[in-house]
């Protein structure tokens, strides 16, 4: 389940219908009724409760499908797996044993601890280049 802060129009999520587990993209969040509507890959927009909708996991499945590119050269070199898309760059590392994630963009760093959601990884791209992440 997704917490009603963490969603906001054009996030990717996972939505339970009839049982299934389809991707979507949020297209409106009404906060009062705790929805949100939701546009699946099957064309249809429906409006769903946020104990409906999940994150999905950032891997670098969906680092792909989101067009970053993996840097091999810097991924080998033993300091997390980069990934890059134009001059933002999303690195996924351990230290200490346990999972992190920096987000870069220019100037601007965000060393997260753990790992995020893709609609986290969204909310971050758009705080920090003011462009939303399709």
């Amino acid at each position: 389940m997704i917490r009603l802060h963490d969603v906001k129009t054009g996030d990717t999520v996972l939505v339970q219908y009839e049982g299934d587990l389809l991707e979507g993209k949020v297209l409106e969040v009404n906060p009062e009724d705790k929805q949100a509507c939701v546009l699946t890959h099957e064309q249809q927009e429906f409006w769903y409760d946020f104990d409906s909708l999940y994150e999905i996991p950032l891997d670098e499945t969906q680092l792909l499908r989101l067009k970053f590119q993996k840097d091999e050269a810097q991924s080998s070199n033993g300091s997390g797996a980069l990934y890059i898309r134009g001059p933002f760059s999303v690195r996924l590392y351990q230290k200490d044993g346990h999972e992190m994630t920096l987000l870069s963009y220019r100037d601007e760093h965000r060393d997260l601890k753990g790992t995020i959601t893709v609609n986290q990884l969204q909310n971050h791209y758009h705080g920090m280049t003011n462009f939303h992440l399709d």
